[in-house]
């Protein structure tokens, strides 16, 4: 038989807003990300000649949450953002949505969950507060090339395999058209290094 005394019921209060303290910490950085990558969408698109793929500043958002969360909350994020594209919500470039996960661009949106979840497991320990900053340039090493490795070698691999399954393109016609998002992936991958070692030493 339950205890329905005073402090059992505060007892009990306590541990359910115990629990909703700990939920909330954990899923708040997730649900931002999620967010940050609608809005980096919605932002704008550059179309790229040759390919039915634009770019966007969706890769560097991808980057970041990969180099700032934990692997399962850069997963959730990136999860939940692609569910919502699949309900049916505009949250995919140029304002797409369902139609854009079975279009030329599905690969390349795909690979952002296997992408940013190899960024998180593969960019070792964080930046400390205080480290000196021969570390923190060290670390900022790291975390480009974990950006590299999962948001542009993981991202593209996916990206290119389903674009030409769905266009019946060559794989080396669509990796060679793919080439000039290269530059530009490089770019984002060392902004967020920076940007993520930099906070992380910073908090």
């Amino acid at each position: 038989m339950q205890s329905n005394t005073p402090a059992a019921r505060t007892k009990a209060t306590s541990k359910a807003v115990s629990t909703a303290r700990r939920i909330v910490s954990v899923s708040w950085k997730p649900a931002l990300f999620a967010v940050l990558m609608w809005v980096s969408a919605a932002a704008g698109e550059i179309p790229v000649p040759g390919t039915p793929v634009p770019i966007t500043l969706q890769t560097f958002v991808v980057m970041l949450a990969g180099l700032m969360l934990t692997w399962r909350q850069a997963g959730s994020a990136v999860a939940a953002y692609l569910a919502a594209g699949a309900l049916g919500l505009p949250v995919f470039a140029g304002g797409a949505s369902t139609m854009a996960l079975l279009g030329p661009s599905a690969g390349f949106l795909i690979g952002f969950l296997p992408g940013v979840v190899v960024i998180a497991l593969v960019r070792g320990r964080a930046a400390q507060r205080g480290e000196s900053a021969a570390r923190t340039l060290f670390t900022a090493l790291r975390y480009f090339a974990a950006a590299i490795l999962g948001g542009v070698g993981v991202v593209y691999l996916f990206g290119v395999l389903v674009q030409s399954a769905l266009t019946g393109a060559p794989i080396l016609a669509v990796t060679i058209a793919s080439m000039a998002f290269i530059i530009g992936d490089i770019v984002k991958a060392f902004v967020a290094a920076a940007v993520a070692a930099g906070l992380a030493r910073l908090r």
